[in-house]
């Protein structure tokens, strides 16, 4: 069987995995050209850099194609001129034209980190954490012009564990997405794998996480806090007012669990040796690891040990 061929339209880290299993079927799959958004500021000094995606494409020797917007007309000359049986796509970071969509032979083929049409949208595990799921997944879908709205191929389940974070899940998801895709692919192209519409009920939305998702509201239960703290690892983390003089500080929470202790909301009620346990507007948050503005991460004895807290303080 000749190779099919192959462009792959990825940017973050999630996409790797997905890039990584293709490159390492050779005999099933030809990668010809790589695309991913152009290169952006990152980091804390904001310095230039290529994406997770083009970092891997450049070791593997690969064309790469970085055009500002999917719908240029000679990024789609560039795309016709590859030839490509199949587009596959992971968390690029924009929706394709149809003009896109329409030109490889059998289509653009999509990784999903959710169970469609759970959770369309930007920021699927995030969400599945901070609302509770117990459950979530990858889909592989054959895309269509609207966000996260094609025909599904494929769905691979997972539970969501109590310890899990948005960073182990990410990782969990990334690797069945990949494993998903080298699977469909040449069963779909064999026509050995029917897509079919998803279906109208259950239908959610994922949005980008903002810096604000962050912010702890202390009236919340306690488990909805923690699942917050949970869903935003590791950005932008979940955050509190610490007080202090002349101004408040904030304070990062990167590990908690849920207690049945009450009492005002966001009021300490145990800051020792048995943990810095805050009141929530049902039941109460043991903070295990956190973080003071410009400090490290630490464990609450040790922050405790140079930052003097007392029952009675308040957060937020």
């Amino acid at each position: 069987m000749t190779p099919l061929r192959i462009i792959f339209m990825g940017t973050a880290e999630l996409s790797c995995a997905s890039l990584r299993a293709l490159l390492g079927s050779p005999e099933l799959f030809q990668v010809v050209a790589v695309v991913t958004r152009p290169d952006r500021p990152r980091g804390r000094e904001l310095k230039v850099q290529p994406s997770p995606v083009k970092e891997l494409a450049g070791h593997a020797k690969l064309p790469v194609l970085q055009p500002e917007k999917a719908r240029s007309e000679e990024f789609i000359q560039e795309l016709r001129a590859l030839r490509p049986d199949v587009v596959a796509v992971a968390a690029y970071g924009q929706i394709l034209p149809k003009s896109v969509l329409d030109l490889p032979q059998f289509g653009c083929l999509n990784v999903h980190t959710s169970l469609l049409p759970r959770y369309r949208g930007a920021a699927p595990i995030q969400w599945a954490i901070i609302n509770g799921d117990t459950e979530t997944g990858v889909t592989i879908m054959k895309m269509d012009v609207g966000l996260d709205t094609g025909d599904i191929l494929a769905q691979d389940r997972t539970p969501i564990l109590p310890e899990d974070t948005s960073t182990t899940l990410h990782d969990r998801l990334a690797r069945m997405g990949a494993e998903a895709l080298v699977r469909v692919i040449p069963s779909f192209v064999a026509g050995e794998v029917s897509a079919r519409p998803q279906p109208a009920e259950g239908v959610s939305y994922a949005p980008k996480i903002t810096k604000h998702d962050g912010q702890v509201d202390w009236r919340q239960p306690a488990h909805t806090i923690g699942n917050r703290v949970r869903g935003l690892v590791p950005w932008p983390g979940a955050f509190t007012a610490l007080p202090d003089s002349p101004r408040p500080h904030v304070l990062k929470i990167w590990q908690a669990e849920a207690l049945e202790d009450s009492g005002p909301p966001g009021e300490i009620l145990r800051a020792d040796k048995s943990g810095l346990v805050v009141s929530c507007g049902q039941g109460a948050l043991r903070i295990l690891v956190l973080q003071r503005e410009g400090g490290r991460r630490l464990k609450t004895q040790e922050f405790l040990a140079g930052h003097a807290l007392h029952p009675g303080q308040k957060l937020g």
